[in-house]
């Protein structure tokens, strides 16, 4: 059945009926195997990023079991692939290790409660259909962010890479500090193994990328581990492991909704939805373009929601779209989004059948596998690109940037995103207003910006206004009116150029009723040309269309310029040579023959 015989909202509540005549036999063949390539791989990138957030490392795994499910079956991406991220991770962990010790019982029940407050946010965005809220994090917010995420996640991991102690307190420069220190005291044994895991891995992702090289990384470092150990013994090379993996389905949880862990999360639980919701979109739409999808930004919204609030009580934490999975995901061949639900299940056999193997990892190798991610997350193209882009553009990321490693990392996305919204205010709050003037050598005298050779009309200024007239940019467009005003007092006459102008709220048609009812006073009149259907209906809603006088309000230039010239001084006419309009010609000399001028007369 069609998409077109189901209601709206019940394809909102159940979307897997958008896709549903997708799925053949030939498509579960190839999201079966796309499913159980991203289940695999999905295993060591789980691990790493528990670790980074703070979390036991079954954590990881069980954030990729559920969530995706849940995500796939309500959100509207075929290929997005949910689960643990860097970016969440590393949120996590700044956020709630100013409340508890990482790794300890109450640090895990402050991350499944901030995993269901994001999720009740995500969902809650998403039907009240806020979805365009993504539009507004820059891109130079995401790189910032990314970025400084990227160092703090080395420097996180350097004590377990060189084997050294380092208190997991204190900021950027207090780790750096203590490393420094601690230099003469490196573990070679360790040392070896986290530099092996590093070297393959960046090799393999260089030079056979179609292998997983995080797995190869991983083995390298497990392999080399556990061949040191057996050589010199554990006592001697001072290999520490993560340990055994517990051998069950993912354990029912239950998150603290006490009144002060929810108000002391909420900062963190509003900066992570934003970002979140952001990575997830951007990723399905990314993928989107290249498999010819169109994405609903609000169904992506509610399907991470959902995905969020059961994986809170299945003891996931955080997820969000990944793009490596979801990358990953296309490139097999996923057709549905049933690769994501099978991946998710196949997790869950794989996860059992290999968690005794992990107590032979060593937390060296995970620290070169974490190395292997800082360095992904490092866009230099992109950050290249935003430095020879606007000063806007390079403060945002600066600002992000640097707030990220000095700062906790959910203000630095926060600040980012004030920071891209002052900005675009600022844009906003100064359209680009520009004089406009006909001219005699285009056809019709279509108007020009290029006054140099061009003469205006001594009684009336013509401008163009582009942008929205609100709140924010009225009293730009006043400093406007005034300055010309004070420098051309004779010109009473205003018209404006309006096709520019989409919008208008209450504060800016007062402005426009204020300006009409001023001139009209001196003896002038305000015009307004080209006004769309969008405008025309904002000003009816201002109820400002009888205070500027609707005859005043035109819909093309020619009908405007024919009207406005009828309420010029014609005294004044008669002693201008200009010719400026078309329609001047009916002012001609006594030597122009009237009958002759008169044909002249045109309304275009």
């Amino acid at each position: 059945m069609s998409t077109k015989h189901h209601p709206t909202w019940l394809l909102h509540v159940l979307p897997f009926l958008r896709w549903k005549n997708r799925v053949t036999p030939g498509t579960i063949k190839s999201d079966l195997i796309s499913g159980l390539t991203v289940a695999i791989v999905v295993v060591p990138q789980a691990v790493a990023f528990a670790s980074i957030a703070g979390m036991p490392p079954q954590y990881g795994l069980y954030a990729g079991m559920i969530p995706p499910i849940i995500a796939a079956f309500f959100g509207s991406s075929w290929h997005l692939m949910s689960g643990p991220t860097t970016a969440a991770s590393i949120v996590l962990l700044s956020s709630l290790s100013v409340f508890a010790e990482p790794l300890t019982p109450e640090y895990v029940s402050l991350a499944l409660t901030l995993t269901f407050m994001v999720g009740v946010l995500e969902l809650g965005l998403g039907i009240s259909r806020m979805g365009t809220l993504v539009n507004f994090i820059s891109h130079s917010v995401v790189v910032g962010f990314t970025t400084g995420a990227a160092i703090l996640i080395a420097s996180k991991q350097l004590k377990n890479f060189f084997g050294v102690p380092i208190p997991r307190e204190g900021n950027l420069f207090m780790t750096l500090e203590h490393f420094i220190q601690q230099i003469p005291h490196t573990n070679g044994y360790v040392f070896a193994i986290a530099l092996a895991t590093f070297i393959s891995g960046m090799l393999v992702k260089r030079l056979v990328p179609r292998i997983p090289f995080l797995i190869v990384a991983l083995m390298t470092g497990t392999i080399m581990g556990v061949i040191l150990n057996l050589m010199y013994g554990k006592g001697i090379t001072g290999i520490e492991t993560v340990g055994a993996l517990p051998q069950t389905f993912p354990p029912i949880s239950m998150p603290d909704f006490s009144l002060k862990t929810i108000t002391d999360l909420a900062p963190a639980a509003l900066a992570m939805t934003l970002f979140a919701l952001t990575e997830a979109v951007s990723i399905g739409r990314a993928l989107g373009i290249r498999s010819g999808q169109l994405i609903d930004g609000n169904q992506e919204f509610i399907g991470q929601g959902l995905s969020n609030i059961a994986g809170s009580f299945f003891s996931g934490y955080v997820a969000t779209g990944s793009f490596n999975r979801s990358s990953l995901n296309y490139q097999a061949g996923a057709k549905t989004p049933m690769s994501a639900m099978i991946a998710g299940t196949l997790e869950i056999f794989i996860v059992l059948a290999i968690a005794p193997l992990v107590a032979y990892l060593p937390n060296a190798a995970m620290a070169g596998i974490l190395f292997i991610v800082a360095v992904g997350l490092v866009d230099i193209p992109a950050i290249k690109h935003i430095f020879a882009s606007t000063n806007s553009e390079r403060a945002t990321f600066l600002v992000t940037f640097l707030s990220a490693l000095f700062l906790d990392l959910e203000f630095a996305i926060l600040a980012g995103i004030l920071l891209s919204l002052m900005l675009y205010l600022m844009r906003a709050s100064r359209p680009r207003v520009v004089t406009r003037v006909p001219d005699p050598s285009l056809p019709n005298r279509k108007f020009s910006s290029e006054l140099e050779n061009l003469q205006e009309c001594p009684q009336l200024h013509i401008m163009r206004i582009d942008g929205s007239l609100f709140f924010g940019s009225v009293a730009y467009i006043r400093e406007k009116f005034s300055k010309l005003e004070q420098n051309h007092p004779e010109q009473k006459h205003l018209a404006i150029v309006a096709q520019g102008i989409s919008f208008v709220d209450i504060a800016g048609a007062d402005v426009l009723a204020n300006e009409a009812a001023r001139r009209r006073a001196d003896g002038g009149g305000l015009y307004l040309i080209n006004v769309k259907s969008g405008l025309w209906e904002s000003l009816e809603d201002c109820h400002a269309i009888d205070k500027i006088d609707a005859n005043h309000i035109f819909r093309t230039k020619s009908a405007a310029l024919h009207g406005i010239f009828q309420k010029l001084d014609k005294s004044i006419c008669q002693s201008c040579t200009a010719r400026i309009f078309l329609e001047c010609a009916s002012i001609a000399p006594a030597n122009v023959d009237g009958v002759q001028a008169q044909k002249q007369i045109t309304t275009g």
